[in-house]
């Protein structure tokens, strides 16, 4: 069926989700704390992940945007907080559903089926949304907040390439080689891309909005923080 991850710090709740997820025929890992199931992701690359909120060593928030920069896999959050502001928080995060605590066998393996059916390739969209950002890669158009964008072959490219990995923050090195096909180069092409882009968007280095720079690393596209 699936690997699943339950990351859940409370033993016996972490048991009976282990024995009803096993007994459905899912081969089933799990982690007690945040930084476990991060190991975990990175090694053996599970399917989908189911992720308790009230976890000991980290916020689950924080646990759920750490492991969206290393990884797309589908997140299940399970949390005890029914408060809409808080699961529209967490869906923009990146959780890609959630259950509301306690929930039944049946309930949880209905959204790991839902989950695992939009994960599974198909035709996927060409079409990436990031707050008011919307590209799409087979018209080659690109529109924020309605208004399109006019771009270059390069920008779009980079953009698109971007919009595609929402949250995730992606090096010098993999834009080089994934967007400008090349195995090396001048980190100086991509910055002036990356400049021109944030012209076109409406913002600044030091003022950013989607275009994010982690300083060392590479660079994030995320939806503008609200408020």
């Amino acid at each position: 069926m699936a690997t699943v991850l339950v990351v859940e710090d409370d033993e016996f709740v972490r048991s009976a989700i282990i024995r009803d997820l096993t007994g459905r025929g899912h081969a089933v890992r799990s982690a007690g704390r945040a930084l476990d199931a991060l190991r975990e992701i990175a090694h053996v690359g599970p399917d989908v992940v189911v992720l308790d909120l009230g976890l000991p060593d980290l916020d689950g928030a924080e646990a759920l945007k750490m492991l969206r920069a290393i990884s797309d896999v589908p997140v299940i959050v399970a949390t005890a907080r029914d408060d809409e502001a808080e699961i529209v928080r967490l869906l923009r995060g990146g959780a890609d559903d959630y259950l509301v605590k306690p929930f039944s066998g049946d309930h949880l393996n209905a959204r790991l089926e839902a989950v695992l059916r939009r994960a599974r390739p198909g035709a996927p969209s060409s079409v990436a949304r990031v707050g008011g950002l919307v590209v799409d890669a087979d018209r080659r158009e690109a529109r924020l907040d309605g208004a399109p964008l006019d771009l270059t072959r390069r920008e779009f490219d980079l953009l698109t390439y971007l919009a595609a990995r929402p949250d995730r923050v992606i090096s010098r090195k993999e834009l080089l080689a994934e967007v400008w096909r090349q195995s090396y180069g001048d980190d100086q092409t991509i910055d002036v891309h990356l400049s021109w882009l944030r012209r076109k968007l409406g913002e600044s280095a030091s003022r950013p909005r989607y275009l994010h720079t982690v300083r060392g690393v590479g660079v994030r596209l995320s939806p503008p923080a609200e408020g």
